[in-house]
């Protein structure tokens, strides 16, 4: 007969160092630090070894410890694959589930998913925050957060969804006006609507000649991409913005990509980024591979391949 104590004192263990503490394992599990703290105290003593140093602010492994953390994680990681398998046949995934996203990621390209899913899995609810702050998703409950770069933390997981690229771009209209720049240097010639979160006054390429920095001069910036965007339709300046910004402007001819060659050397990976937990809900998965699917291997917002 399988130890289930012991299983649930492996599962706190194992808990604590992926989040780094007691009391952020036992947000993640639901329980008291002290309960957490009594879990791992009986599982040492059963051990008969110390498995974590501690002090005021922080734990850290010894050897012993290191040694079970890893034989553990890879036991219930293979627990879980084999509860997964099982639950995937026999439970409908429900609930609410709690998604944050960037403003313009959210409103852009998850909020037009929604409606799929829900028709997919009419017993879960959906619930959107929008925010452009770094949300701390195992304080605030949050079940999927889809964020540019993957997390330090190893109480998160991340599935990766798509580049995060980012061009040069300009209206028809501002182009036969101003003229069609060839390469970077040109836009010091150009008025750089500058989003301001993200770009300061100089702009870096990687190219075929490569890395180059160019200064630009600039009448409009924003911490919105929705703004500089705007401007951008309006045919007001020269705009930097991420693909699934204004990707299907390109593919409708209202903007136009310039400097096709050179690549913004920031570019990152979007992700979808959900808490460390041995059973990850059913919603939260369910969630998360639809966004593999739909994301993957080319965006909803590609006019081309990336």
């Amino acid at each position: 007969m399988p130890n289930t104590a012991a299983s649930s004192e492996m599962n706190v263990f194992v808990a604590a160092v992926d989040a780094g503490g007691f009391s952020a394992a036992a947000r993640l599990l639901v329980l008291t630090p002290s309960a957490v703290s009594k879990q791992i105290s009986r599982l040492e003593e059963r051990l008969g070894a110390r498995l974590l140093n501690r002090s005021t602010r922080r734990i850290s492994l010894t050897d012993a410890g290191r040694e079970f953390y890893e034989r553990s994680r890879a036991i219930l990681a293979d627990i879980d694959e084999a509860e997964r398998a099982i639950g995937s046949v026999s439970e409908e995934p429900r609930g609410t589930l709690r998604v944050t996203a960037s403003i313009s990621f959210g409103q852009r390209q998850i909020v037009p998913l929604v409606p799929e899913f829900s028709a997919r899995y009419p017993g879960i609810r959906v619930d959107v925050q929008f925010s452009d702050r770094m949300v701390d998703i195992v304080e605030e409950g949050i079940d999927v957060a889809v964020r540019v770069s993957a997390p330090a933390s190893s109480a998160l997981i991340a599935r990766q969804l798509a580049p995060d690229r980012r061009i040069v771009c300009a209206s028809p209209d501002y182009l036969r006006k101003h003229g069609t720049p060839d390469n970077p240097e040109d836009l010091s010639g150009h008025n750089a609507l500058i989003y301001s979160t993200v770009y300061s006054d100089t702009w870096r390429f990687d190219g075929p000649t490569g890395a180059r920095a160019v200064r630009v001069r600039s009448s409009f910036s924003a911490n919105s991409g929705e703004a500089i965007r705007d401007m951008a339709l309006g045919g007001h300046g020269v705009a930097r913005l991420a693909t699934f910004l204004v990707g299907p402007d390109i593919a409708a001819g209202r903007l136009v990509e310039l400097l096709t060659d050179w690549r913004d050397p920031q570019e990152n990976i979007i992700h979808a980024v959900y808490p460390s937990r041995r059973l990850v809900p059913p919603a939260t998965r369910a969630f998360v591979d639809f966004l593999v699917e739909k994301m993957t291997p080319t965006p909803p917002w590609a006019w081309e391949a990336p």
